[in-house]
């Protein structure tokens, strides 16, 4: 193609783009005119309308105008050009032609028509002989590509494939992860598309783009299932919340906002965790074995009385005793009810026991069972001054107690002979109890379960709508009351226009909070689909915890066995997920490194190939031609040797960060940094990182592979061998 012919190519694309925005635009004037007009609608029961229903149209609007909002950014990303001579354009969102049959203008990145987009190659066409990618700024098209398909070289003479993809991974990073749908390569589409209805597990070493391809996952996911889906949300899960700020931008930079991020410690809500366990407390707590410790723990809250325990009535003392307890306290398990709704099951049996023992005291000599209602009677009486007996509710709390997850755990930790009781290792004991730490959280939802509510459930808020709707409903009653004194034929009644239920809903207080909002503050809300990033990390409770948050067991599991770094974590993917979803999980890899240079990742490579063999290091698409260097330094200049990394990168556009052990001044362990990347890393005595632990070199893994574009290392003593491939640089 000529120069001449390029220009005009050039500015017949721009020319179809504008008009592409031109349509945007009118789109979004008219769904916001639709939101304004729907804000001031009225009801009318005539026509069917409600709050709710005008609430839901509401929503419906906004959700609609957040999604035309996020395609100004890449509205279109090129065009297909079919064997048949027919024309696709792709972007961000579809657009269609009102006018003409809806006509597909554009194509929705996630539609089947837009997937050769993306797997077409020269070897494999798909009936496509033309792909032709943008490169765009703002509204403008800055340049374009072609690259000619069914070709046995793949392209025509000065054609560059891979121009977009390899100016995304160049480009300097920002704060946050950037989505990917305009480069997403073959291997990661195949992956987005999948249809699998149970566990997807993707695996794949640094780079690999595994996260963005699971965030992508989901948005084709609510594009194709969203009626499944989009009323129960999807939940994300990942290692920290510096990780969750990284990639929050990236779903609703693709229109979604119906999601929550969280981490494993946020997944009881209103927890403060406060502490932090020790490897081997960590790796305790998070092993399965844990719900039988549990469930001994409530168990041994459930007591007998070593003496009868006397209970004081107006006429007669009776007793609660062993045996009495016994049979209250097994029919209550047997009950199979959490433990605070079975102590209604105990409570009852006690009572029976000690009405029936009071009733043949009183009514010795005068009383007997024939007299069905003199005796039921006298029992009915008993039983309500049992209620309010201060020695009874006394001797039931020391009985059968209400718990609470975090006061039966705190005074579990604290009590040695509470945990022997339950079978618990001695190594669980604390004195602070209720310093919570993230590996406790999974405990204390595992008890939600075990114990079931504190407190009887509140119906005070239906009695209290249905009182509004009764009183309602004789306002009505009194406007009907004096219509009659009007003479005019057609004047509308009251209740033409109004009926009790919908004047009581005038005064009830919705909750109106975005679903994600709703989602996040409560318990047992139950998930559509679950993604779990950096999943390797998580323990088996932890996953106890996901399954009961999706029953359908519809999960997106992201990680790289080689990175782990919990004692409680996953050694194997069947070892977490065949306890659940035996037949329902599989699995997929990921090869190509797209983050982190050849250079870089040759050094990372020596470091895997030392603590895991048989794992094979993802290829880089990419060199820099910039070498990763080392320094040696004393302990007194390393402070300013971190300080003139600092200084030098902040002259630099992209991000950077220094990691390393605790004590170095400004630097941030490698746990903290996982999934995250930046442009420039310094990594400080590595050599510490790794005689930190077992996990020691998993952390220096991390911390070696988290960079763009330039890696420097700094050292005290001399670097391990697996570093010997670092420039040595003079200081």
């Amino acid at each position: 193609m000529t120069t001449g012919e390029y220009e005009s190519e050039l500015r017949s694309e721009q020319e179809y783009v504008t008009e592409l925005y031109r349509r945007l635009d009118a789109e979004r004037a008219r769904v916001k005119g639709g939101y304004a007009a729907a804000l001031r609608g009225p009801i009318d029961k005539k026509d069917g309308g409600t709050l709710v229903q005008r609430d839901s149209e509401v929503r419906a609007l906004a959700k609609e105008m957040r999604r035309l909002g996020i395609a100004d950014n890449g509205l279109c990303f090129g065009r297909l050009d079919s064997l048949a001579g027919d024309r696709s354009y792709v972007g961000r969102i579809g657009i269609f032609d009102k006018d003409n049959e809806y006509e597909p203008l554009l194509v929705d990145w996630r539609a089947p028509a837009a997937r050769p987009f993306y797997t077409a190659t020269g070897a494999h066409p798909e009936n496509m002989r033309r792909r032709r990618q943008f490169h765009t700024r703002g509204r403008r098209i800055i340049e374009f590509t072609d690259e000619v398909l069914g070709r046995p070289d793949g392209a025509e003479q000065g054609d560059r494939t891979d121009a977009a993809l390899l100016a995304a991974v160049n480009a300097p990073r920002g704060d946050g992860m950037r989505d990917i749908v305009a480069t997403i390569q073959a291997e990661q589409d195949e992956i987005i598309r999948l249809d699998h209805p149970g566990v997807l597990v993707i695996e794949g070493g640094p780079g690999t783009g595994k996260t963005v391809v699971a965030l992508h996952r989901v948005a084709y996911l609510l594009y194709t299932q969203r009626k499944r889906i989009e009323n129960h949300g999807v939940l994300v899960v990942g290692p920290n919340s510096a990780f969750l700020n990284h990639i929050g931008r990236v779903l609703p930079s693709l229109g979604e906002t119906d999601v929550v991020f969280v981490t494993t410690g946020d997944l009881v809500p209103g927890l403060h965790v406060s502490d932090e366990d020790t490897p081997e407390v960590a790796r305790l707590k998070g092993s399965r074995k844990m719900v039988d410790v549990l469930a001994a723990a409530v168990a041994d809250r459930q007591r007998l009385p070593e003496n009868p325990i006397p209970v004081n009535l107006a006429d007669v003392t009776v007793a609660i005793d062993a045996e009495t307890a016994q049979w209250a306290r097994e029919e209550a398990q047997g009950s199979r009810r959490p433990h605070n709704e079975a102590r209604a099951v105990f409570i009852d049996i006690v009572t029976y026991v000690l009405t029936e023992r009071a009733i043949a005291r009183i009514g010795r000599g005068w009383l007997t069972r024939e007299d069905k209602k003199a005796w039921e009677q006298m029992r009915s009486d008993l039983t309500r001054d049992l209620a309010d007996n201060a020695s009874f509710t006394a001797a039931i709390d020391e009985l059968w107690p209400i718990l609470t997850p975090e006061s039966l755990l705190a005074a579990l930790y604290r009590s040695p002979e509470r945990l022997s009781a339950a079978g618990a290792d001695a190594a669980l004991s604390r004195a602070d109890g209720d310093a919570w730490t993230v590996s406790d959280v999974p405990l204390l939802d595992e008890l939600v379960d075990l114990l079931g509510p504190d407190k009887p459930a509140d119906d005070s808020a239906e009695r209290e709508r249905k009182a509004e709707a009764k009183y309602a409903e004789e306002v009505l009653d009194m406007m009907l009351s004096r219509e009659d004194l009007m003479s005019d034929e057609d004047h509308l009644l009251a209740t033409d226009l109004l009926y009790a239920e919908d004047l009581a809903d005038r005064f009830v207080v919705r909750d109106t909070r975005e679903l994600a909002e709703r989602a996040a503050a409560d318990r047992d809300w139950t998930y559509r689909h679950v993604v779990v990033d950096e999943a390797q990390e998580l323990s088996e409770m932890d996953w106890r915890v996901l399954m009961r948050r999706c029953p359908s067991r519809s999960f997106t599991v992201v990680g790289d066995l080689a990175q782990r770094r919990s004692a409680a974590g996953a050694t194997s993917w069947d070892t977490v997920l065949d306890p659940y979803v035996p037949d329902r999980w599989v699995y997929r890899s990921l090869s190509v490194n797209y983050r982190t240079p050849a250079e870089i990742m040759s050094v990372a490579a020596a470091l895997l190939a030392e603590f895991a063999p048989d794992v094979q290091p993802p290829d880089s698409v990419r060199a820099t031609g910039v070498r990763p260097w080392s320094r040696q330094v004393t302990e007194d200049e390393l402070p300013a040797a971190v300080e003139e990394f600092v200084r030098e990168e902040a002259g630099r556009e992209g991000t950077s960060v220094v990691i390393g052990p605790p004590g170095v001044p400004g630097a941030v362990p490698a746990s903290e940094t996982k999934g995250l990347e930046f442009d420039a890393v310094l990594v400080v005595e590595p050599e510490r990182i790794l005689a930190a632990g077992p996990r020691g070199a998993a952390e220096l893994y991390v911390a070696l592979t988290r960079a763009t574009q330039r890696l420097g290392v700094l050292h005290r003593e001399p670097l391990p061998q697996a570093l010997s491939g670092l420039a040595e640089v003079a200081g």
